[in-house]
C-alpha cells in the first residue's frame, strides 16, 4: 500500500515549513508503527505469547500529536497521552532528542519502554502516567489545581496548559463526568482535552456515539467546545454544486456505515456514498466529476488528520475556561488496517510494513535511520530547543516532628484525634502545617475536620464572601480563598484520590512539596483504591484516611461496614497502612506518614480510623520521655506489647483498632481463671508482615524492613497460643501465627451485618469480650 494521507490545509509559514511538518508527521507514524512491529514480529520471543501494542490506535492520533508538539506546545505545558498512543509519544521524544534509538526496540521488554506512558518507569519524558481508563483523562484537571496550589506556596510552579489526549471510548468512564461536572473545574482555563474521535472501541464500531450529544454535555458544564470534523479535501467538495447534499449525507449516516465506506474501493464508494435518499442523485453527480483517487482520499479526509485544521483549533483555545476539542479521526489511518472494526490490536504483516515504508519514504531493513538533513530535521531541532525544560530541583520538604506532645485523656475515638492532631501540627510545626492540604468529598464535618477547616480556610481559585460569617449558630465556616488549605469536592471518591495523586506529585513535577491528606468514609476506600493506587504508581505521595471503619456504623447496617480495607492496606504497594487504637497513636502514625511525603523514595500512607469510643487511659502511655519515645517507635513499627501476664503467658491476644478494650477485658477475665494472657496492640499489620518476610526471606528482596519489632512485640520467651481480633476480615492478622508457629484462632468480620447498636454488632460478629475469652479457652 502507499500512504493515503491527503495534503493538510495550509499552516502559517512558507511552503518548506509546511512540507517539513508533513515529513515529521510521516516519520512519527512510521516510528510508532515500527516500534510495535519490532516488539511483536522481529524481537525474539521464546514464550510465543503476543507482546501486544496498538498500531491502529496510535496512527489515529499521529496528526493530533504532531500538530500539538510541533506547532502549539510550550515548555511550561503538560500533556497526558492516551494509553494506547505510547508509541507515538516515544516516537516524538526520539525525534526531539529525548530518547535514544536503542530504546525503540524495547517496547514492553524488561528495562525498556512501558506498555503505557509512565512517569516513573519510562526512560524518556512523560508528563502523566496513563493506562487506566479515565485516570489519564482527568489527571490534568487535578494537576491544574495542584500546580495552582503549589505556586501559591513558593511561586515556582509557574503556569502552562494541561492537555489530555483522550480516546473517545474513554468518555464512557463515569469518573470522567464526575470530574467534568465538578463546579470548581469550570474555572480552570488551563485545561484542554483533545478527543481522538475515531468512533471505535476495542470490540467494534460504536453505533450511537455522538459528538453533538457530547458537545451539549461539555457546554452545559461550562467548557469551550471546538469540533474539527472535516479536512481540506472534503471542505473543497462541500463548496461545489451538490456539496451540501454530500455533507448532509455524511453527517447523517451511522458510524458503522461510515466505517464500512473506509474499506471500499473507489468504485464501491461511487455506488454506496450517494445512499438511497432523495439527495442521492446530487451526490452521485458531484462524485462523477471527481477522480477515483480523490474520492478514495476524501472519505477519510477528517479534521483530526488535517494539520492545518488542528493548528487552527489549537490557536482558538480560550484560556478563560476549560476546552474540549473533538477531532474526528480514522482508527488505523494511513495503515492497511484503517477503518476495520476489529483493528484495535491487529498487527501489520511484514509485507504491509514494507509497503508502508515505501509510502512514507523509509526502509523496514533500517527502521530507525534518522531524518535526513533538511527542513524536517531542522524543525525537530528547533522544536526541541523551544520545548526544553530546565531540570526540576525539588525543595526539601519541611521537617516533621516525631511527637505532638499530647496525650489524650478521657474517652474518645481515633477519628476525633485526627482533627486534633492537625491543629496541634499548626502549633508544633507551622512550616510543615502550611504545606498540608486536606481533601474530602463533602464529609468535612462528619470526619472531624471542622476545626481544621475553620482555622486554615477552604482553597478556591478566587476569594468568595462567606455569607454566614456573622451567623452565631454556624459552627463550620467556609472561608474560600486562594490560600485556603482544605479542598472539598463533590461526592466522588475517584476525584478525591485523583487530586491526591497530583497534589502528591508536585515535589517532582514543579519542585514544590505538598503534604496532602484525603479523608473519606472507609466503606468507600475500595471504590477509590484503583485510582489512588495508580497515583502512587505515577509517583504521587499522599495520606488517605478512611473513617469511620469496620462495623462501627452499626445503626446503618451492613451496607456501611468496611471489612476488607485492612487487607487492602496490607497489600497495596507504595503504601504503609496503619490502624491505631488510641488517640496518641493517631498523631504518631500521622507524623510518620507526613515524614515520608514530598521526597525521592517517599511513600504514601493509609490510616484506618474509627468512631468507636475508647478509654484513653488504657493506652498507659509512659510518662518517662525515653519510654514514651520507645512506645512511639514501636507503634510506628507496627505493634507493641501493652499487657504482660504475670509469669509465662498461655495465650497472646493480638488486637487491632478500637477492640482494644474488649481484648484487655478478656485478658483480665482469663487471668481470673488462671490463664495468663498477654495483649499485643497491632498498629500496622503491613509493617509486621514486611518484617516477617525480611526475617524469613531467602533472597535480598524486602529485607530492608526492620525485624526488631517482631522480637519487641512478640518476644520468643513469651510465645503462646494466639488469638487475633480486629474489626475487619480475620485473615488480615492470620500471618502472625507464623511468627512463632503458634496455634491460633482468628476473630473478625466475615458476614454482612445488620442495623443494631454497637454492642449487639460486636456480639453478632463474635468480636465481644465473651467471644475473645471463648476463643482463648477453646
Amino acid at each position: 500500500m502507499t500512504s493515503t494521507r491527503p495534503a493538510p490545509a495550509p499552516l502559517t509559514g512558507e511552503e518548506p515549513e509546511r512540507e517539513a511538518l508533513r515529513a515529521v508527521e510521516d516519520r512519527v507514524l512510521w516510528l510508532a508503527t515500527a516500534i510495535v512491529d519490532h516488539a511483536n514480529r522481529v524481537r525474539p520471543n521464546p514464550s510465543g505469547l503476543k507482546v501486544g501494542g496498538h498500531q491502529a490506535s496510535s496512527s489515529s492520533i499521529v496528526s493530533i500529536m504532531t500538530a500539538l508538539w510541533f506547532h502549539t506546545l510550550r515548555p511550561e505545558d503538560r500533556v497526558s497521552v492516551k494509553p494506547h498512543a505510547s508509541p507515538v509519544l516515544h516516537a516524538i521524544n526520539h525525534l526531539l532528542g529525548e530518547l535514544d534509538a536503542s530504546y525503540l526496540t524495547t517496547l514492553r521488554a524488561a528495562g525498556g519502554l512501558q506498555s503505557y506512558p509512565s512517569r516513573s518507569k519510562d526512560p524518556d519524558p512523560v508528563d502523566y502516567s496513563t493506562g487506566s481508563v479515565g485516570i489519564g483523562a482527568t489527571a490534568p484537571i487535578w494537576g491544574t489545581i495542584a500546580r495552582r496550589y503549589a505556586d501559591g506556596l513558593g511561586g515556582a510552579a509557574g503556569s502552562g496548559r494541561q492537555f489530555s489526549l483522550v480516546g473517545d471510548a474513554e468518555l464512557d468512564e463515569g469518573a470522567v463526568w464526575e470530574a467534568v461536572l465538578d463546579p470548581m473545574v469550570r474555572e480552570l482555563g488551563e485545561v484542554c482535552w483533545i478527543v481522538d474521535f475515531n468512533r471505535q472501541s476495542l470490540d467494534r464500531v460504536v453505533p450511537d456515539i455522538s459528538a453533538t450529544r457530547l458537545h451539549g454535555l461539555f457546554s452545559a458544564a461550562g467548557w469551550q467546545v471546538i469540533t474539527v470534523k472535516y479536512g481540506r479535501l472534503l471542505a473543497e467538495l462541500y463548496a461545489r454544486p451538490g456539496g451540501d447534499a454530500l455533507r448532509r449525507r455524511i453527517d447523517e449516516m451511522t458510524n458503522p456505515e461510515y466505517q464500512r465506506l473506509l474499506r471500499c474501493t473507489p468504485l464501491q464508494l461511487r455506488e454506496r456514498l450517494p445512499g438511497d435518499g432523495p439527495e442521492g442523485e446530487a451526490v452521485a453527480a458531484l462524485l462523477k466529476d471527481v477522480d477515483d483517487g480523490a474520492v478514495h482520499a476524501a472519505i477519510r479526509n477528517l479534521g483530526g488528520h488535517d494539520l492545518g485544521a488542528l493548528a487552527d483549533a489549537y490557536d482558538a483555545i480560550d484560556d478563560s475556561r476549560p476546552t474540549v476539542i473533538f477531532a474526528y479521526t480514522v482508527k488505523g489511518y494511513g495503515l492497511a488496517t484503517q477503518g476495520h472494526p476489529q483493528n484495535h490490536s491487529s498487527l501489520l504483516t511484514e509485507t504491509q510494513m514494507r509497503a508502508l515504508a515505501t509510502g512514507l519514504g523509509t526502509d523496514l531493513d533500517d527502521p530507525w535511520a534518522p531524518l535526513p538533513a533538511g527542513p524536517a530535521a531542522d524543525l525537530c531541532r528547533s522544536v526541541a530547543q523551544r520545548l526544553h525544560r530546565a531540570p526540576v530541583t525539588p525543595t526539601a520538604p519541611p521537617a516533621v516532628p516525631d511527637d505532638l506532645e499530647r496525650t489524650p485523656t478521657g474517652t474518645g475515638h481515633t477519628q476525633q484525634a485526627l482533627g486534633r492532631a492537625l491543629l496541634d501540627l499548626t502549633r508544633t510545626a507551622p512550616e510543615a502545617a502550611r504545606r498540608v492540604v486536606t481533601v474530602s468529598p463533602d464529609v468535612t464535618s462528619s470526619t472531624n475536620l471542622g476545626g481544621w477547616l475553620n482555622k486554615v480556610g477552604s482553597w478556591s481559585a478566587h476569594e468568595r464572601r462567606d455569607w454566614f460569617a456573622d451567623d452565631a449558630e454556624t459552627i463550620l465556616h467556609w472561608h474560600e480563598l486562594p490560600s485556603g488549605q482544605h479542598i472539598e469536592l463533590g461526592i466522588a471518591e475517584t476525584n478525591l484520590v485523583g487530586l491526591l495523586g497530583e497534589l502528591g506529585a508536585t515535589w517532582s513535577r514543579w519542585g514544590e512539596p505538598l503534604l496532602p491528606i484525603g479523608v473519606l468514609y472507609d466503606p468507600f476506600v475500595s471504590r477509590a483504591l484503583e485510582p489512588w493506587a495508580f497515583g502512587m504508581y505515577a509517583g504521587g505521595q499522599s495520606i488517605l484516611v478512611g473513617t469511620p471503619s469496620g462495623v462501627s456504623l452499626a445503626p446503618e447496617g451492613g451496607a456501611h461496614q468496611s471489612i476488607t480495607t485492612p487487607s487492602i492496606g496490607l497489600e497495596q504497594p507504595g503504601c504503609v497502612a496503619f490502624e491505631p487504637a488510641f488517640g496518641v497513636e493517631v498523631g504518631w502514625c500521622l507524623l510518620d506518614g507526613l515524614g515520608r511525603l514530598g521526597r525521592p523514595g517517599g511513600s504514601s500512607t493509609y490510616l484506618r480510623l474509627s468512631t468507636v469510643p475508647v478509654d484513653q487511659s488504657l493506652a498507659a502511655v509512659p510518662s518517662d520521655p525515653a519510654a514514651r519515645a520507645q512506645r512511639r517507635r514501636e507503634v510506628v513499627a507496627g505493634a507493641y506489647l501493652l499487657r504482660r501476664a504475670p509469669g509465662t503467658p498461655q495465650v497472646t491476644i493480638a488486637v487491632m483498632g478500637p477492640l482494644v478494650g474488649q481484648a484487655l477485658a478478656a485478658a483480665e477475665r482469663l487471668g481470673e481463671q488462671g490463664v495468663g494472657a498477654d495483649v499485643v496492640v497491632v498498629t500496622s499489620p503491613d509493617r509486621l508482615f514486611r518484617a516477617l518476610r525480611a526475617r524469613t526471606a531467602a533472597t535480598g528482596a524486602h529485607t530492608e524492613a526492620p525485624t526488631w519489632i517482631l522480637d519487641a512485640a512478640f518476644p520468643a520467651d513469651r510465645a503462646a497460643k494466639l488469638v487475633t481480633v480486629l474489626d475487619g476480615h480475620p485473615h488480615t492478622l492470620a500471618f502472625l501465627a507464623s511468627v512463632h508457629g503458634s496455634r491460633a484462632a482468628h476473630l473478625g468480620v466475615t458476614d454482612f451485618g445488620r442495623s443494631s447498636d454497637l454492642a449487639d454488632s460486636w456480639a453478632l460478629h463474635h468480636l465481644d469480650t465473651d467471644a475473645i475469652v471463648a476463643a482463648a479457652l477453646a
